[in-house]
């Protein structure tokens, strides 16, 4: 058991590949795999609860187009945990994140207009964003991890209409600090443009961080901007589908009245998923947050002294880890050296763009144990 009575203990490594998830279906028995952003903690009680009591009531049935508690629901957790007053009339629900990012690309600019982003980056940004038919300016992050705002600016000059924000930031786990945020929207609001963040991973910021939702940055944030979140990430439910995209402002919630139908594609389980999550979760979600703090920091201690050749800067939040390991002489993608002589998968740093040639993003997400052998598979793979 972990913090009183929620149980955050994970299987064995047997166990964990009877998962059908992608994380675990993928590879062979003997790989432990720190791959996708899954993470292998029992799912909080309330979760399960919802969901038992709706395949017992067979509720699978279709999404109904309005009416559902999951706005609501949210903005109550917002408030609570995020510090963000949130209406709820101004959240529309969307089957994913990245649904809701191609939509509301196609919505704001031409075809053959450009959307920035941040590298390294999310790899479905590459492979999905074309869908709506624009040009990506990828827009690399400074040696210390952070925006600049000059590539930024020259971008926006450039041409660029959008800004894919993601806070926190995913692969690096770090937080873009309200004063950027401020002058970020100045920018935005300077150059016509608009910024969609992409703020999936917030309810997992950890202690000594300070994050701020991009619609609490300003009133310029308001008017330029749109928010992606769900539970998806912090709460373990990625596979039911179901997020929301959240305005603060008419000229934003014009925009987002544009967009194709997406609510008929949200999944009921979901939306039920959802609902338990946010207003029952907190508890899991508290214990959870101080796993990750933990094995955060055991990380950092293996490392230094399994695999010092590899330098970090430990994420502010969420559960990856980005891993610079050009100084072992891996070449540009040191996951395939990890798998074949570690039986350890690690997530390709060449997926988030050229900037991640000679790094891996490992997953912590899961026990201690599992964290120790992680880092003693990948020691192993290199002679340590």
């Amino acid at each position: 058991m972990s913090d009183g009575a929620v149980d955050l203990r994970v299987p064995d490594l047997a166990t964990l590949h009877q998962r059908r998830s992608e994380k675990w279906s993928g590879h062979q028995p003997d790989v432990l795999a720190s791959t996708v952003a899954e993470m292998d903690f029992p799912l909080a009680p309330g979760i399960t609860a919802a969901l038992h009591e709706a395949i017992d009531r067979h509720d699978l049935g279709y999404t109904p187009p309005a009416g559902t508690g999951l706005p609501t629901a949210f903005a109550s957790f917002a408030r609570r945990r995020l510090d963000w007053a949130v209406d709820p009339d101004q959240i529309t629900l969307v089957p994913d994140v990245m649904a809701g990012l191609i939509e509301l690309s196609r919505a704001l600019v031409a075809p053959g207009e450009q959307v920035a982003f941040f590298t390294p980056a999310y790899p479905p940004f590459f492979n999905e964003l074309p869908q709506a038919g624009v040009k990506l300016a990828q827009l690399p992050l400074t040696a210390g991890g952070e925006a600049d705002l000059d590539t930024l600016e020259a971008s926006f000059a450039g041409g660029a209409r959008i800004l894919v924000l993601t806070n926190p930031h995913n692969p690096t786990g770090q937080i873009v600090p309200q004063p950027v945020l401020e002058q970020i929207a100045d920018l935005c609001v300077g150059y016509a443009g608009w910024v969609l963040a992409d703020e999936i991973h917030a309810p997992l910021v950890l202690e000594g961080a300070t994050y701020t939702p991009w619609l609490e940055v300003s009133d310029a944030a308001r008017e330029c901007g749109i928010a992606l979140t769900s539970a998806s990430k912090a709460f373990n439910v990625a596979g039911l589908k179901a997020a929301l995209v959240i305005t603060a402002s008419d000229r934003a919630r014009d925009v987002v009245r544009r967009l194709p139908l997406l609510t008929d594609r949200v999944g009921l389980l979901g939306i039920i998923a959802a609902e338990a999550a946010f207003l029952h979760g907190d508890g899991w979600l508290d214990a959870v947050r101080k796993q990750l703090a933990a094995n955060r920091r055991l990380l950092g201690q293996l490392l230094e002294a399994e695999l010092p050749d590899i330098t970090w800067m430990p994420p502010e939040a969420s559960y990856v880890a980005w891993l610079d390991c050009r100084a072992l002489s891996l070449g540009d993608d040191p996951a395939a050296t990890f798998l074949d002589r570690g039986r350890i998968a690690l997530s390709r740093g060449l997926d988030y763009g050229r900037e991640g040639a000679g790094f891996v993003r490992l997953n912590f997400g899961t026990s201690p144990e599992h964290v120790t052998d992680a880092i003693m598979r990948m020691a192993r793979a290199v002679g340590r």
